[in-house]
């Protein structure tokens, strides 16, 4: 680090720390996707810079960064790698847990251990009927401790995590528990089979009859009743990722465009690079990037005001929620239609599987039925139109009584 010990890093000093951190990242992504290479290395090079600290503060080993800060490097990381960022989500909003947890002891100690390189995946979505009010995970008593048992999906980040965030029932009560990643009977598989964003380790977490201590039981986490920062913040984490493949995407393709040479016979010009048509598509690319990260940082900007006055005014926080659904709407369309747009540029020589330019399309893609966007769509109109309250405590699984007024 080279931040002083008194005050957060400012925006040029974490540029110099992490940007050659992610060219370094940059550079094996095309092959890390011809592989299905899961970045661990990559993630190791994180650890060593304390990317995980960035909203740590200075006071317990990390940046002191805000939100906006966060969000813009989340963005240069997407640039760099899509997989990653999406990996490090439930990681930065157990961060903020802690951070509006303190002065707890506990929060303090994990806010020092994630200062030292320590990072939390997740294991909350389970296959079937599962939901936040009604997960089969189950913890029950062990004598003086606890015994977890249960099958989740879509566990992203977690293989490489140290510790798992787990979203359990506990005897009709919804807890979240940390578990250690290679505590006895924690098996973690990487059988995530979307064709995008394939290096999330999003796969299934199974938990065997796994010793759980008192003091790993962290409380209701995610799913609790009431408005919350946390479903805006962890949504404005997919949108960083978005921003950055549009990012990475443009940048692909206008070098793609400046190096090349061969044209059509009734082309406006000799060079690609000369022909107002495909200046036209370059031009609409860098638009779309700069337009989803300026989205992205304002909402950023949003969250910082709530998290800055504790997260608790119940108006601030669904202004923030609906503030995150918007912007979702809009930075998706731009995105998609971007990465679709880009092979204009070219011929058939700009599909071929050496370039992989697919990949920013089917990341996007991928990414974006997280969280459905019409669901989100028709929340925001039904909240504008009638007052109804926007959907905090959500989750996939079988509609419930709750959800369907029964």
């Amino acid at each position: 680090m080279t931040s002083t010990a008194s005050r957060p890093t400012t925006d040029r000093e974490l540029t110099e720390i992490f940007a050659p951190v992610f060219d370094r990242i940059a550079a094996g992504a095309l092959q890390r996707e011809i592989d299905r290479r899961l970045p661990y290395e990559e993630v190791g090079w994180l650890r060593e810079v304390k990317f995980g600290a960035l909203r740590v503060p200075v006071e317990f080993g990390g940046y002191g960064a805000s939100a906006r800060q966060l969000f813009g490097l989340l963005i240069d990381l997407a640039a760099a790698e899509s997989n990653l960022p999406q990996a490090l989500r439930v990681h930065f909003s157990f961060v903020e847990d802690q951070l509006l947890a303190q002065p707890s002891a506990a929060s303090r100690q994990w806010l020092r251990a994630v200062a030292d390189g320590t990072l939390v995946g997740n294991a909350i979505t389970e296959p079937g009927v599962g939901a936040v009010d009604r997960y089969r995970t189950a913890l029950t008593p062990d004598g003086s401790g606890w015994r977890l048992n249960g099958v989740k999906y879509y566990s992203t980040g977690s293989l490489y995590a140290d510790h798992i965030l787990v979203a359990a029932d506990k005897a009709g009560e919804r807890v979240s528990i940390l578990v250690d990643a290679g505590a006895e009977g924690v098996r973690q598989h990487d059988d995530w089979d979307g064709f995008g964003q394939r290096l999330t380790a999003s796969g299934t977490t199974e938990f065997e009859n796994v010793a759980v201590a008192e003091d790993r039981i962290l409380g209701p986490g995610y799913g609790g009743p009431g408005a919350t920062y946390a479903t805006a913040y962890l949504q404005l984490v997919q949108l960083a990722v978005l921003a950055g493949i549009a990012q990475r995407a443009e940048l692909d393709v206008r070098t793609w465009v400046t190096e090349r040479t061969r044209t059509y016979t009734h082309a406006a010009a000799d060079l690609p690079r000369e022909d107002p048509l495909v200046q036209q598509v370059i031009g609409q690319l860098s638009a779309a990037a700069f337009t989803a990260r300026a989205t992205v940082l304002a909402v950023a900007d949003r969250l910082d005001e709530v998290l800055d006055s504790g997260a608790s005014d119940e108006n601030a926080l669904v202004a923030l929620e609906l503030a995150s659904a918007q912007a979702q709407l809009g930075v998706i369309d731009i995105v998609l239609a971007a990465t679709t747009r880009l092979f204009e540029v070219g011929g058939a020589s700009i599909v071929s599987e050496r370039l992989r330019l697919d990949r920013h399309w089917r990341n996007a893609r991928t990414i974006s039925v997280h969280n459905p966007a019409i669901q989100k769509a028709r929340a925001i109109g039904d909240h504008l139109l009638n007052g109804t309250a926007l959907p905090f405590a959500w989750s996939a699984g079988a509609r419930g009584p709750q959800e369907s007024g029964k």
